[in-house]
């Protein structure tokens, strides 16, 4: 293992946005397997993946190896999950990775599940840390570094020179709903959403007042389409789940685009209609 890099032999577990994004960035470090749950998956996630990695600077589409057979990464040294934001089916995947690759270290991207409840769910203690990325990984310079109680020795030191290695800036964070930013942004957002509930304003008024006015580059709504309306809900019933403030429940007109399968720009429409 290559003291600079922290690890020689990542995988990424999932075939999604952030997936993609994350091996196109590790592509630029050397070889890197992305594991896919199905042949269709594994179609969409290496031409996303490749795509991205041919339009960064350093980063080698030849280097992506795309797989739908998990033994193929028993070999890695360091595999990161990042599949859909459901405690139960992460904890299945990790679990089924711990078993495969029994002397890796192992991250999850979650963005708002406790990492200690997740590492123990899994039986993964000692050796499972949060890695929360941000879209587009390829130029979001943040990741969210979260250790729990009873991590491993080496880990985190090995967590921190990959992330240096890939010219991110890690933060470590403590175990709670959210870590930091998604904390502090989605009250934030969700009052974005009540406004609309409060006063009928159109959502691009909404968006341009905090555009212009408040110098953010892109507007609450826009950001929520952006992340996910589904992405968004979950996040919110975790942070509410836990801390029962009412600044993290979920607004009523989140619920209901996502009821309607309006989940933002994935799937063309949310609280503005995309092509």
């Amino acid at each position: 293992m290559s003291p600079s890099d922290g690890y020689e032999r990542p995988a990424i577990a999932g075939s999604g946005t952030i997936a993609s994004g994350l091996a196109a960035v590790a592509s630029a470090l050397g070889d890197v397997h992305l594991l896919a749950r199905s042949d269709a998956s594994a179609w969409r996630g290496e031409e996303s993946a490749q795509g991205s990695a041919a339009k960064m600077d350093d980063g080698d589409p030849r280097r992506i190896k795309v797989t739908t057979d998990p033994a193929d990464l028993s070999d890695c040294d360091f595999v990161i999950e990042a599949i859909v934001e459901h405690p139960e089916v992460k904890a299945e995947q990790l679990q089924m990775l711990g078993e495969i690759c029994r002397r890796c270290d192992l991250a999850t991207t979650t963005s708002s599940l406790s990492i200690g409840e997740l590492a123990s769910a899994s039986g993964c203690e000692g050796r499972l840390f949060g890695l929360h990325v941000f879209n587009p990984v390829e130029r979001m310079e943040l990741v969210e570094l979260c250790f729990p109680e009873g991590i491993g020795d080496g880990v985190a030191e090995r967590a921190h020179a990959w992330c240096d290695a890939l010219g991110k800036t890690a933060v470590d964070v403590p175990d709670q709903a959210g870590f930091v930013v998604n904390r502090l942004l989605f009250p934030y957002l969700f009052d974005a959403v009540r406004l609309l509930e409060r006063t009928g304003m159109d959502p691009e008024d909404v968006d341009t007042c905090m555009r212009l006015g408040a110098g953010h580059p892109m507007g609450p709504l826009s950001l929520l389409d952006f992340v996910g309306i589904d992405v968004a809900v979950a996040i919110g019933e975790s942070l509410h789940a836990e801390s029962s403030s009412e600044a993290h429940e979920v607004p009523d007109r989140l619920r209901e685009l996502a009821a309607s399968e309006k989940l933002g720009r994935k799937s063309g429409a949310g609280f503005f209609e995309y092509e």
